[in-house]
């Protein structure tokens, strides 16, 4: 075959890319006569080059793009570069450079090869979240959340990689270990800035109704369990020897009877309390054993419920019998209250732990099914039924027993109705150097302050070496800490925190 006969596609593409160009045939214009149509897929991360998994999104999104332009629509299709975050400050480490010239670089790259792909962008909208220009913005809304109350500052323990020298938020942390390096993960108490996302969960949880028929179900349902909104009640357990109480939360109080211990978890206020106990070095050493099973527990694809007896009780609110208090690692402090109501024969959690440490059960749940033996069990009974060995509410359905005890609970003020949520508030705060400055002030006089709008941005210095130890560099630089008061105009010193990259990420749609 002659050379003449075949179909150059190097030389053709740059011919009509070239045109296409120098017509910025694909830029948005204003037009009102047109319908409007929005394409924009997930912006890359400028981690190195383009891969085959960038090629099949982009090619996607740009035959919507090229389709609804054919149907007649004004189609905007921008794109960008989320390039904030740790990836590009860990590379920057590794081939000793910056990580603003290191993202610049893979930026330029990646832009060419997207460009040779011919993708149909308006590439005058292009946009890159390192940029001044945009994360000005973003130090915008920091502001006005905090104005608003949606921004606070707690002390708290965080999930903390020892590795990447930074906390982490609970979606980060994949099985005990951080989703990025796969280093176990620990939990140190610091000072963070928290997003209230907490005030939106109803509203999430509502809105998930309109993705129906849009939306695969399995990820809906996901989201639901990520929400995780549970209905139910508080009840106090008196300590024996205290005039505090262990508040448990439990979505099924028809089971009250059935209590036979209390267990709690390895943060829960209760233990801080027995540590400052001179004598009880011996809990102490309990506590970090437990730590560091349930942290190996973790890594495992089978998770095993380890704990261990306080030599402590509380007592039932009802029948006043002593309750053991245990710690164990399946009881999370950040769902419900920290702490739980152990009855080991209606949740099967409850009963692989009694099992494990030969701990009673008591039945209060006869089953509706004869046929489900309610001595001698080889596991819980979950099933609907009647109520025995429940005082005043023995012989109700369950389903309405729950409502009568919870009533009950509320009236006599051993306890009040409660919805919890999995969902936790955001915390953004991130000890590293590569992401957005947090656009707060702290002066000795006055107080936490919020930078003056018109003194944003808050711009990053660019021009710095990446400590090896993972440190913010930003805590060393004269020039960058000290500022001034905005309201007594007296020294101050700026935030050293950053924002966590998936605040960049999260508006620029």
């Amino acid at each position: 075959m002659e050379t003449s006969h075949l179909y150059d596609h190097i030389a053709i593409e740059k011919k009509w890319q070239k045109k296409w160009a120098e017509q910025n045939i694909y830029s948005s214009k204003i037009d009102h006569s047109q319908k409007k149509y929005y394409v924009l897929e997930m912006w890359p991360y400028p981690s190195g080059k383009i891969h085959m998994g960038h090629v099949r999104n982009y090619t996607i999104g740009d035959v919507i793009a090229r389709f609804k332009r054919m149907q007649g629509y004004n189609v905007l299709h921008p794109m960008g570069w989320d390039a904030f975050g740790l990836p590009a400050e860990l590379a920057a480490i590794k081939h000793d450079t910056k990580p603003s010239e290191w993202t610049k670089g893979n930026i330029s790259d990646m832009r060419a090869q997207l460009k040779k792909l011919g993708y149909s962008y308006d590439w005058s909208r292009e946009t890159t979240s390192c940029e001044p220009s945009y994360y000005k913005w973003e130090q915008l809304f920091f502001i006005k959340w905090l104005e608003k109350g949606l921004i606070y500052k707690k002390k708290s323990p965080q999930n903390w990689c020892i590795n990447c020298n930074t906390v982490l938020a609970n979606e980060q942390v994949i099985n005990s270990q951080c989703w990025r390096c796969d280093t176990l993960v620990i939990k140190k108490e610091l000072t963070q800035w928290f997003l209230k996302i907490t005030n939106y969960a109803e509203e999430l949880l509502v809105n998930l109704e309109e993705l129906k028929g849009s939306w695969p179900d399995n990820v809906i349902s996901m989201q639901k369990n990520w929400i995780g909104k549970s209905t139910g009640v508080k009840i106090s357990f008196p300590l024996e020897f205290n005039k505090k109480a262990i508040d448990v939360f439990t979505t099924k109080p028809e089971t009250i009877f059935g209590v036979t211990f209390i267990c709690i978890s390895l943060d829960h206020p209760f233990i801080k309390d027995a540590l400052k106990k001179k004598e009880n070095q011996h809990f102490s050493k309990l506590i970090n054993e437990l730590k560091s099973k349930s942290e190996s527990s973790h890594n495992d694809t089978t998770f095993e419920k380890n704990g261990f007896f306080t030599q402590e009780y509380c007592i039932h609110p009802y029948t006043k019998a002593k309750i053991p208090i245990w710690v164990s690692n399946f009881v999370l402090a950040e769902h419900g209250t920290g702490a739980i109501m152990g009855v080991p024969a209606h949740d099967q959690r409850d009963f692989e732990f009694a099992y494990k440490y030969s701990l009673p059960y008591h039945v209060v749940i006869a089953p509706e099914d004869k046929n489900i033996p309610i001595k001698n069990l080889t596991k819980a009974i979950t099933d609907k039924g009647i109520l025995i060995n429940s005082q005043q509410f023995s012989g109700l359905p369950s389903t309405q027993a729950r409502e009568q005890i919870t009533t009950d609970i509320e009236t006599t003020k051993k306890g009040q109705r409660l919805t919890t949520w999995r969902l936790k508030d955001w915390n953004i705060s991130r000890q590293r150097y590569w992401g957005t400055p947090i656009p707060i002030i702290y002066c000795d006089y006055c107080g936490i302050m919020s930078v003056p709008e018109e003194d944003l941005p808050v711009a990053l210095p660019t021009q710095v070496s990446v400590l090896k130890s993972g440190q913010s560099p930003l805590s060393t630089l004269e020039d960058f800490i000290n500022c001034v008061c905005p309201k007594c105009k007296k020294p101050a010193k700026r935030e050293t925190d950053t924002m966590d990259t998936f605040v960049d990420s999260s508006w620029y749609f």
